[in-house]
């Protein structure tokens, strides 16, 4: 890498949404050839900033400048950036499922031939591409049928189909395993010895310290820092304060556990694959939890634990099931979603913005979803009094917003996460299973999550917590549950807790257990 050789300079950025800054003179720059990081909590203008420098907000339409490789430019829209070579992979892949590898890659910049598609050409530089990133699969096949960590793969085969110079990838990992991953930040390192600049942006700081050169850290809309990743102090606990503006000496909040009596016991609970009926999902599983208390569920992905809180909740998931509910010692069930929610029971799934939320609907909307009836008169949803409710979330869970006639679409992670809980709430729940509850979220927003869970359990509420973060599930349960293959393969208490012994509960075979 070149030190003093910049391919990208954004100086003094300012950007308005009427009359609210979300960029507030923002500087960056990017040496040529480098892995750059940017981080910053949710809402503070990092995807802003990407959208200033792409175009998606033409020039004229916010302050200050922009240099591209030695010279400034003003992009009026998207084409003009990736025509000199920026290339920008959103979070919220831009494939179409119904069409082929080889089609989404030169989707808009088609292979001609005298006027016609050639599609011969296209397959075979397409093949080029998918071996160039790593991906053995062929290029006739349609998006819908490979996964989403191949899915990142196609993207920046699309994006090394146009010459990239800078590619430019927001949370490229949020929805990835480990192995799909390591195999993609792998690939950034390789693009790296090939003299392609990337930024990354991320919430995974373990990711940023491994791949990133130099990392710039945004808050509130400005430059806070910025780091060289081989200085001694380029440590997570510096990236974290210049994120959130304070020293998080501890990534959790202190609590008290007081337990309280058995709120929740499963029994033999048993599940059977949806599509396949012979497929045991979740195999024999008992568990309990009590009032004050939160247990974890750990496993690999796969093992069941979505699975299972689904098929206890309202069976969402699965067929063939079979065990027992008990709520405070007395038999319940749980059939349909509206008994769950009578019987005290909630679920925030893993998947808020296709799942848990109504992105075009506004945050009174959503918060009131669960319960309508709770707010209707008559069979009429009245409005006042959704008002009251919604805004009576908004300040006591400090969603951060000026009016509940929000569209949920427009809020950070953290605040949809926070609507979601307020939803539930409204339902008045005793147990509440939490599935990846964080995912997504910057390391502020996790902070005041974390405190919402806490203040739950101190109400005398139970709560099940299903995470792939085990640091999450150390700092959080009072005993955890591992899930292997979809039976459970052990309980530990949080003294007794460590990452290698849940390990290897998880990775432990059914004959293991």
């Amino acid at each position: 890498m070149v030190q003093d050789d910049k391919i990208l300079k954004m100086s003094n950025i300012v950007k308005e949404f009427s009359g609210v800054r979300a960029l507030s003179g923002v500087n960056i720059e990017v040496q040529r050839g480098e892995v750059h990081g940017i981080c910053g909590e949710n809402g503070a203008g990092k995807s802003t900033l990407m959208k200033v420098l792409s175009g998606v907000y033409p020039h004229g339409t916010f302050e200050g400048t922009i240099e591209f490789d030695g010279r400034e430019v003003r992009y009026k829209n998207i084409n003009d950036s990736e025509h000199d070579g920026i290339v920008i992979i959103h979070q919220e892949l831009a494939l179409s499922p119904y069409l082929s590898i080889a089609e989404n890659i030169f989707l808009g910049n088609e292979v001609q031939r005298f006027g016609i598609i050639d599609w011969d050409e296209t397959n075979r530089r397409a093949a080029e591409l998918l071996k160039r990133v790593g991906l053995n699969e062929n290029p006739a096949t349609v998006i819908r049928e490979i996964g989403v960590g191949k899915q990142q793969l196609v993207e920046i085969a699309k994006a090394l189909s146009k010459d990239v110079k800078l590619l430019i990838l927001d949370e490229p990992t949020a929805a990835l395993n480990d192995e799909d991953s390591a195999h993609l930040l792998g690939l950034i390192e390789q693009l790296r010895e090939q003299g392609i600049t990337s930024i990354i942006i991320s919430h995974k700081l373990k990711e940023i310290r491994r791949i990133a050169d130099r990392v710039t850290i945004i808050r509130d809309g400005a430059t806070i820092d910025s780091i060289d990743m081989s200085e001694e102090d380029a440590t997570e606990g510096r990236i974290i304060r210049a994120m959130v503006g304070r020293e998080l000496s501890s990534m959790f909040p202190p609590r008290d556990a007081v337990i309280g009596e058995e709120k929740l016991r499963v029994e033999n609970w048993t599940v059977h694959h949806p599509a396949d009926p012979s497929r045991k999902v979740v195999d024999d599983v008992s568990f309990h939890v009590r009032a004050g208390e939160i247990i974890g569920f750990a496993g690999l992905m796969g093992a069941g634990r979505t699975e299972l809180a689904m098929s206890i909740f309202g069976r969402s998931y699965g067929t063939n099931i079979s065990g027992e509910v008990y709520k405070s010692g007395q038999l319940i069930s749980t059939k349909t979603i509206d008994e769950s929610i009578k019987n005290g029971l909630a679920y925030t799934t893993e998947d808020r913005k296709h799942l848990g939320l109504n992105l075009i609907g506004d945050i009174q909307a959503n918060i009131s979803a669960a319960a309508a009836r709770k707010v209707a008169r008559w069979g009429v949803v009245d409005g006042i009094k959704e008002n009251g409710v919604a805004e009576g979330y908004r300040k006591s869970m400090n969603i951060k917003t000026a009016s509940v006639a929000t569209l949920t679409g427009k809020l950070s992670g953290g605040n949809q996460q926070k609507v979601v809980l307020s939803k539930w709430l409204q339902t008045d729940p005793d147990v509440l299973f939490l599935d990846e509850p964080t995912r997504g979220i910057d390391v502020g927003a996790k902070y005041e999550i974390y405190g919402l869970i806490n203040k739950l359990v101190e109400q005398g509420r139970a709560v099940v917590v299903i995470s792939s973060e085990l640091p999450e599930l150390l700092g959080l349960a009072d005993r955890i549950y591992t899930i292997s293959e979809g039976r459970l393969t052990g309980e530990v208490t949080k003294e007794n807790a460590t990452q290698e012994l849940l390990m290897q509960y998880m990775t432990a075979g059914k004959d293991e257990s």
